[in-house]
């Protein structure tokens, strides 16, 4: 599929800078892919990319074990971007200077525009902020290069050659602080790349499934949908190429929010006109799940059970060669590691046996979470389904803090619906990456409802803001929306009589409570 469009490498020198690049270079419509800062110049070479991005990183040029690049690559004659720590690199390889001043820039910094530059064009504004995040300081170009852009406290702040098509710049223009951080980046990608902005999602969907079509043939093809985005998303676009070849099996768990399964069928087998098993199997998940109260063993009960059914489905469906994931790009690379290609076993329930003997059909999995949304929308899937918010596998089996029954798993179902409907009265539902309910099922604490004392369950809500799950911060959410969240589900849903808001971020605690 990459063939088709001019590719930009990202590579990784650590932290969360090389996805964020990635995807900036994606939203000007240039395909983007992050590899390694352990490749050759030989495997750059025969990837044949229009450019490469250095990434920042958290280590110190001047490190003992300063992760490197081969230097090979400046010879290749393709044109390279340095951020950050990527830029210092650019510098110390080519012969210029690095210096530990003692002073580092953090945060916002004013940029002065010094010289006729690439990167800067006709269009910006000659002071501008910029967002800066290093200890070291460039203070020198290397040879042949032009210093074209400094700060108070970083002399050589932009550096470039045109003859030999490198360029560095020491602050973070991927990073919204940075306001014309964006223009920068499409000047380098159309003006020094030459790039195309063809990496469109209609550009997408059409490569995809003339690539599904050329997969399976006329075989027939399944899908285990869970009634999340990536799924849903997966299951649709194979539909499009191969229609009537694809089966949809959606196992109902009864771990499900509040709606979702009516939702689900209405969605594929009566708008889309997909076939479509529906397997009611709540009963036999509580009855695995009675007594579990270790999370880890709870996760391990929901995965066997799912894989039982899908089983038993999959089986009925014996002439199926084909099995439809909705892996996505972030499952597939390991941001951060040498080990690149190292595919994330845990945004599925458990996995799916191996001897089905299912040769996979992953659509998705070039795709950021952002771009799978748009794909959605291009296939005229609702709202509702695009723009869901993440949900565990196991569903609400992880969020009931204790052991999972129908009643347990009904209660927190109310109340979470109500946290979910008040947030999106608010306009807030898109701002913030989840938010739920937790029923801490083993505690119960004393209330006074009228002149009663109840003794009922906490339930605790918990919202997120996060580009990726990978690191999240605790929503501030307005305090008249916490007290009508708390009044409602007190009122509303009998058993609950406390409501608490967790404002942890990730790290140190996780996203999900289990």
């Amino acid at each position: 599929m990459t063939d088709t469009f001019d590719t930009v490498l990202v590579v990784d020198f650590g932290a969360q800078y090389a996805q964020l690049i990635a995807r900036r270079v994606r939203e000007a419509h240039v395909y983007s892919e992050i590899v390694p800062h352990t490749i050759t110049a030989e495997e750059i070479r025969a990837k044949n990319p229009v450019g490469v991005i250095f990434s920042g990183g958290p280590a110190s040029v001047h490190a003992e074990k300063a992760p490197l690049i081969d230097p090979a690559v400046y010879d290749l004659g393709t044109p390279v971007l340095g951020i950050c720590y990527g830029a210092q690199l650019v510098a110390l390889q080519l012969g210029g200077e690095v210096a530990k001043t003692g002073r580092g820039e953090y945060g916002r910094t004013s940029l002065t525009v010094t010289g006729e530059s690439v990167l800067f064009g006709h269009d910006q504004p000659e002071e501008q902020p910029v967002w800066m995040s290093h200890f070291d300081t460039m203070t020198q170009a290397p040879p042949g290069f032009v210093v074209t852009a400094r700060t108070p406290d970083t002399p050589a702040a932009v550096i470039e050659s045109v003859e030999r098509k490198i360029y560095g710049m020491q602050f973070h223009p991927e990073v919204g602080h940075t306001p014309h951080g964006q223009e920068m980046l499409k000047h380098f990608l159309y003006d020094v790349c030459q790039a195309r902005p063809t990496w469109t999602m209609s550009s997408v969907i059409e490569t995809q499934v003339e690539l599904i079509r050329k997969q399976v043939g006329s075989e027939r093809v399944i899908c285990a949908l869970s009634g999340g985005v990536d799924s849903a998303v997966a299951a649709a676009l194979v539909h499009k190429a191969i229609g009537p070849q694809l089966t949809c099996v959606y196992v109902d768990t009864g771990l499900m929010r509040e709606g979702e399964s009516d939702q689900v069928v209405e969605t594929f087998q009566r708008n889309l006109k997909i076939e479509l098993q529906h397997v009611r199997a709540a009963d036999r998940f509580f009855e695995k799940l009675a007594g579990v109260t270790d999370p880890e063993e709870k996760r391990k009960a929901i995965g066997m059970r799912f894989i039982r059914e899908f089983e038993t489905s999959a089986r009925g469906l014996e002439d199926a060669r084909f099995l439809v994931q909705g892996t996505l790009y972030p499952d597939v690379i390991e941001s951060g590691t040498p080990d690149a290609a190292k595919i994330k076993s845990h945004h599925n329930v458990g996995g799916l046996p191996e001897d089905l003997n299912f040769e996979l059909v992953e659509p998705l999995r070039l795709l950021f979470k952002d771009e799978v949304r748009r794909v959605g929308e291009e296939l005229g899937l609702p709202e509702e389904i695009v723009w869901r918010q993440p949900f565990p596998g196991p569903g609400l089996g992880v969020r009931i803090i204790g052991e999972v029954t129908p009643e347990r798993a009904e209660l927190l179902r109310k109340a979470d619906a109500i946290v979910r409907e008040e947030v999106k009265k608010a306009g807030l539902e898109r701002e913030i990456w989840q938010v739920f309910a937790v029923l801490l099922a083993d505690v119960r604490s004393v209330g006074v409802m009228g002149d009663e004392r109840t003794y009922g369950h906490p339930v605790v809500v918990r919202a997120v803001t996060s580009d990726d799950a990978m690191t999240a911060d605790w929503a501030r959410l307005p305090y008249e929306l916490l007290e009508k969240l708390s009044s409602r589900i007190i009122n509303e849903v009998p058993g609950i009589n406390r409501v608490a808001y967790d404002v942890t971020s990730k790290p140190p605690g996780t996203i999900e409570w289990e």
